[in-house]
């Protein structure tokens, strides 16, 4: 791999990391509320959280393309907060993969805690803890495989996107070429020596990041029922 290659393969690796701990931060709560509310609006936002996993990625990167243009009302508050435009960007980048990777963290979590059921949570409280308190001690140990489900998925989907983030980011070295984009640019200079480079990376770190979910599922089965 040249040096061109290795700056894309950094770039979408740190671009998977940041949008995974963003996404289970934002994830579990929204996740947690869908579990447990019975409110009406539940099917409404449940549909809005999937509705990635229907539409094309260049539905989403189009109108995010058009929500962060300099003249919008979002992209012209963060050129006026930032100086800087979130079009064709890092920022940008990560934002557009939040919404794009949203269900693939909120969906296992979902799963999780309506698993979980209510009745530890009730034990816990019944003890004298706190929510915060219970929720750290008793749903998130029980919901440890949702965690690693969600995690593992979540970084996997953002390392292989294409469409979003060559519709908002575009192709810029060191900035915007993940190496999904790097991958489509080989192709695309019938270099297919040096696809054949990237395509088998991506296939085998997405190989070995599920086998270690797979892994680190059954050994916490195990623990489970030991």
């Amino acid at each position: 791999m040249n040096e061109a290659d290795l700056q894309a393969l950094w770039l979408t690796l740190r671009l998977a990391a940041l949008v995974t701990g963003l996404l289970i931060g934002i994830g579990t709560p929204l996740a947690w509320w869908l579990a447990r509310s019975r409110a009406r609006l539940v099917p409404l936002v449940e549909a809005l959280t999937a509705l990635p996993l229907v539409l094309p990625p260049t539905v989403i990167g189009f109108y995010l393309l058009i929500a962060f243009a300099p003249s919008a009302t979002i992209g012209g508050l963060w050129v006026r907060l930032t100086g800087h435009s979130l079009s064709f960007s890092f920022t940008g980048l990560v934002i557009a993969s939040l919404f794009y990777s949203l269900p693939f963290a909120v969906q296992p979590l979902q799963s999780a805690f309506s698993l979980l059921g209510r009745a530890p949570m009730e034990a816990a409280a019944s003890l004298g803890a706190r929510p915060l308190d219970a929720f750290a001690t008793v749903a998130l140990p029980l919901c440890l495989r949702g965690y690693l489900a969600a995690g593992v998925l979540t970084f996997a989907h953002t390392l292989g996107e294409f469409g979003v983030v060559l519709m908002v980011g575009g192709n810029i070295p060191g900035e915007t070429r993940v190496i999904s984009v790097a991958l489509y640019e080989e192709v695309e200079r019938l270099d297919y020596a040096s696809a054949h480079r990237l395509s088998a990376l991506l296939l085998v770190m997405s190989f070995l990041i599920l086998l270690a979910l797979y892994f680190l599922n059954a050994r916490a089965g195990r623990h489970g029922r030991a």
